[in-house]
């Protein structure tokens, strides 16, 4: 498995709070920013901005998304590296599962 996001992109992942139970991360990514391969526990994801990213997993596999603001989404454990590949800056609050 990857590295921690926040160890690998602290350009992009910010520790907001941490307990033996959850970690809040804000991720922050200007326009065409992208971050090396890392590594997420079971996480949920709550944009504050719209967002237009690409996953790209450690087989290659890409995947695009975009989410709105007020919208949440789970993703089970997972390792990808991210770019945003919209105009603007995104900035999600991702809650990790311990």
């Amino acid at each position: 498995m990857s590295e921690d996001a926040v160890t690998v992109a602290p350009h992009a992942y910010k520790v907001l709070l941490e307990s033996d139970r959850v970690r809040v991360l804000e991720s922050r990514m200007g326009p065409g920013e992208k971050t090396e391969m890392h590594s997420h526990p079971a996480v949920i994801a709550c944009p504050i901005t719209i967002g237009n990213y690409k996953f790209t997993s450690p087989d290659g596999q890409n995947m695009e998304i975009e989410i709105q603001p007020g919208q949440a989404m789970y993703m089970d454990a997972t390792e990808h590296s991210t770019e945003n590949v919209g105009s603007a800056e995104g900035l999600v609050i991702l809650v990790e599962l311990k």
